[in-house]
């Protein structure tokens, strides 16, 4: 399972559970044909969430996927599809939905399994019901266990949880079905709870200040308590992480992980197959630092149902934990009690995913390849195998067993042509175009009018009495034909499609006609494509183009690759007084500290 406000979905059957008192055997390890045994009936599944990004607050937006690849979309007519905003499908077999129309108004359908619905009663629908306890709330996490129950956090921060509730994993100090939802508030007053991360039948919960949460079903430590005690409460998880900044949450069936802002790694909970990647198959009771993944900057973490996945701020992806599906990529079936490096030959990958009900997992290069393995509709792929999807939400829509979401998604519409589609089609189209910019000998062509609306630079410029204005053609000499390009179609699109080294050039292009949305967006590809090889020529690039944030994810970048980028070439052409305060700064940050 996974990270952060973007969610997830699922396909058909029942299962019938004893409703007695027992427990699941100490180190049992459920699956998705054999869960563990609640006190309560249900069927189950797990959520997930767009990861996050972390290690210099790198974050990535969850793609716009479209969600009539489910099929329990297809009981929804074209009409309410349309304004359709979010999506989550959930349960054992995909048999719940949860979603968010572009009023903020949420519904949920389906089989109802154990009240998850949250709809105040067990009874399934194929109608939409609207749940009126978050009317006019905006979802920035959701997550679902096995049972399932389900956690929500809201952009304010308040937390509901409702479903089912055999081990306490609502965490409202019982374990009576929670056939309506409830804020959940005990040892959580003034915090805001901005993610959530279920298990099979334990909860976690992350603030705003970087405390992690958890309670529900304890039998192998997954609550991090240092005992094996359920934790009917919210409770903060200390030990190795106290005095820590938590920036991400994930868990597996019966495990827990922490990603902190400096890139360090902690699990706990059931470690049969190796799953906390401590290099032993033992139980951890409380947190423990990854001590293999020392020295990398991790900022994505996700977890499948008893394996992880770990990404570096280099691109690089190591995956640790169960084995028997192929699921970590390494073209065997061995488990690996230890993070290992796969994917070394492909290209930067950018974005992981799996999901905690499931052992697929799912990778995105920076070119946008999309790669899959593991279980895929029931075939075993032990090495990753290149698709032809575009997203990684579509391998578990169409591979995954079963077909959940690992985020929640965002529906797209091709049925019609928006305002900004259109306006994206006719950029650079001499049929409709009023002006042409001449840049290196080439010509772009745009109009007067959507560059006067978008843009206060070009406002001033065709209502003043600046020569330009009376031209069909205008010369532009300061920024190259990429760059200058590259900003016009922002105009048109919201969107840049540049190399980091470019996207320089369009920062200080942004900072020269104070467009403060396209600096941010330049830092955030400067962000991504950031490496040893260029990172002090980014580092540079931000102070001169004063981009504090860039600035710095360059330096704590630098700094975190310290011997690596003092060895390259761009390290030993900054000037002088850039090198010493480079040096002086980094001395106090602790770098050249033992």
């Amino acid at each position: 399972m996974c990270l952060y406000a973007t969610c997830c979905p699922y396909k058909a059957a029942v299962f019938i559970y004893n409703t007695g008192n027992a427990s699941p055997p100490l180190n049992f390890l459920p699956s998705p044909n054999n869960p563990p045994t609640p006190p309560f009936s249900s069927a189950s599944s797990l959520l997930t969430f767009p990861p996050h990004h972390h290690c210099g607050d790198l974050k990535l937006e969850a793609a716009m996927v479209d969600v009539t690849k489910w099929p329990l979309f297809s009981l929804l007519s074209s009409e309410e599809r349309a304004v359709v905003r979010q999506a989550c499908v959930y349960g054992t077999s995909a048999n719940e939905v949860i979603y968010t129309t572009h009023g903020n108004e949420v519904y949920v359908f389906g089989l109802n399994c154990s009240g998850c619905l949250g709809t105040g009663d067990s009874v399934s629908t194929i109608v939409p019901k609207k749940l009126d306890f978050l009317q006019g709330k905006k979802i920035a996490s959701i997550s679902y266990g096995s049972g399932p129950h389900v956690l929500l956090a809201t952009e304010d921060g308040q937390l509901f949880a409702w479903g089912h509730n055999g081990y306490s994993q609502l965490g409202n100090g019982t374990t009576n079905p929670g056939l309506s939802a409830v804020a959940i508030t005990t040892n959580l007053q003034n915090k805001k709870v901005t993610e959530v991360a279920c298990g099979s039948h334990h909860s976690l919960a992350l603030t705003h200040d970087g405390d992690v949460f958890a309670w529900g079903y304890n039998n192998s430590g997954q609550v991090g308590s240092g005992s094996t005690a359920n934790q009917p409460y919210p409770r903060k998880v200390c030990g190795c992480l106290q005095g820590k900044t938590a920036v991400g949450i994930t868990c597996g069936q019966t495990s827990s992980m922490a990603l902190v802002d400096n890139g360090e790694v902690y699990g706990w909970g059931y470690n049969g197959n190796g799953q906390l990647g401590i290099g032993n198959n033992s139980n951890q009771l409380s947190p423990c630092r990854i001590a293999t993944l020392q020295g990398l900057c991790i900022q994505q973490i996700v977890s499948g149902y008893g394996h992880c996945l770990a990404l570096t701020d280099e691109g690089l992806l190591y995956a640790w934990g169960a084995n028997t599906y192929g699921q970590l990529g390494t073209g065997n079936k061995n488990n690996q009690l230890s993070p290992v490096q796969i994917m070394a030959d492909k290209e930067r990958v950018v974005e992981i995913a799996a999901c905690h009900s499931t052992h697929t997992s799912a990778a995105k290069t920076q070119s946008g390849k999309v790669y899959m393995w593991g279980q895929c509709r029931g075939q075993l792929i032990s090495l990753p195998h290149l698709t032809h999807f575009t997203s990684t939400d579509d391998v578990f829509a169409c591979f995954a067993t079963p077909s959940v979401m690992w985020r929640l998604v965002c529906m797209e519409h091709d049925d019609f042509m928006t305002v900004s589609e259109a306006l994206r089609k006719e950029f650079d189209s001499p049929e409709t175009a009023d002006l042409k910019f001449s840049v290196d000998g080439k010509c772009i062509h745009v109009h007067k009018a959507v560059l006067k609306i978008r843009c206060e630079h070009f406002r001033s410029m065709f209502r003043s009495q600046w020569t330009e204005d009376q031209q069909e053609v205008i010369e532009i000499s300061q920024f190259s034909y990429p760059v200058y390009r590259s900003f016009l179609q922002f105009l048109y699109t919201d969107s840049v499609d540049l190399p980091p080294e470019d996207a320089i050039g369009l920062l200080d292009l942004a900072t020269s006609y104070c467009e403060n949305h396209l600096k941010r967006l330049c830092q955030q590809i400067i962000k991504r494509g950031i490496t040893v090889e260029n990172a002090f020529t980014l580092l540079s690039a931000a102070i001169r183009y004063d981009a504090e944030d860039l600035e710095e994810f360059c330096f704590k970048f630098c700094v975190n690759h310290l011997t690596q980028v003092t060895q390259t070439e761009a390290f030993w052409q900054v000037d002088g007084a850039m090198l010493k305060e480079f040096i002086s700064r980094a001395s106090r940050s602790g770098a050249f500290k033992n």
